[in-house]
């Protein structure tokens, strides 16, 4: 692989700085986030709202959300969300925002009174749920109708977690933001947002999108078999040795494959440029074949490659 470069580190041992401060390197560097918009309801009918970054989808079968309203950094005092799953109503629904939702998402995060309803102050509206108690946000492209089945305190200092396990028991998934065979979300539709540190957010544009293959769908050969040339570049990055690692061996192109491929106009162009100098030669067919690679062409880009062994 190329020569990497040692890096200057700050290594930091959890507890020798500030909360807040200790805090924030945590919150900046695991991101982005995806954000649960919490909606619960306690005995009286009171009905609270409430993001929370500290979230992901831990099973699919059973079907499990975990979310973590931790105990404030500042004080060490609790959100009326956990009182309300853990105490109260142990039901719960996860809503998930877009783009178009995101500041009146953050304005519900706002540290109201017990008895204030949260939707009402950030001009959302309430759907009844199908098999719990709270409301779903109508607004929200995503539903998940959950009930809690367990509670585990992580600590019981300023900044210590709650996990809030959820089985879910009902989805509702706008149409308008579903592939169009209807099997899953397309990406290209959600708009989603995520959560960083500090007061910064992302938002998923299609601009901001690309795919990598699974690994679980073949075994690649690895990055250990690439030929050496290949594996030792400088001109070819982590990224792009990892995509031409993840190719089976069996679908390598043959021997005949890589020289009727000299025929290639741009192969066969720089072939006669460079015949005269091996070294240029070899360093602009790596050129050529980490254009065709990140162009998506894999097969291509293996037999330039190759050329240039």
């Amino acid at each position: 692989m190329p020569t990497v470069s040692p890096a200057s580190f700050r290594t930091i041992t959890p507890g020798t700085l500030p909360g807040p401060e200790w805090h924030q390197f945590m919150l900046g560097a695991v991101a982005p986030r995806p954000i649960a918009f919490v909606s619960t309801i306690d005995r009286a009918g009171n009905v609270n709202l409430s993001p929370f970054s500290f979230f992901n989808v831990f099973s699919s079968n059973p079907a499990t959300l975990i979310f973590s309203p931790a105990n404030r950094v500042r004080d060490n005092t609790q959100k009326h969300t956990l009182y309300n799953v853990r105490d109260e109503v142990p039901e719960c629904v996860v809503n998930i925002c877009d783009y178009a939702l995101v500041e009146q998402m953050s304005l519900a995060s706002t540290e109201y009174e017990r008895d204030v309803n949260e939707f009402r102050k950030a001009g959302l509206t309430e759907l009844a749920s199908d098999k719990v108690r709270p409301p779903r946000v109508a607004e929200c492209p995503v539903s998940f109708e959950c009930v809690v089945e367990q509670v585990i305190a992580i600590g019981d200092s300023n900044g210590g977690g709650n996990l809030v396990i959820c089985r879910v028991v009902q989805a509702h998934f706008r149409e308008d933001i579903l592939l169009d065979n209807g099997h899953g979300v397309d990406p290209h539709k959600f708009d989603a947002v995520a959560r960083l540190g500090g007061d910064w957010y992302a938002r998923v544009v299609p601009e901001s999108l690309f795919e990598v293959p699974k690994p679980n769908r073949n075994k690649g050969i690895g990055i250990d078999q690439l030929p050496e040339h290949i594996r030792r570049s400088d001109v070819l990055t982590g990224n792009n040795l990892g995509r031409l690692a993840n190719i089976e061996p069996q679908a390598l192109p043959s021997a005949d494959d890589v020289q009727a491929f000299r025929q290639e106009a741009l192969v066969a162009y720089t072939l006669n440029k460079y015949r005269n100098d091996a070294p240029e030669l070899r360093r602009q067919l790596v050129l050529l074949g980490k254009k065709v690679l990140e162009e998506g062409r894999l097969l291509d880009a293996w037999k330039v490659l190759l050329l240039a062994q």
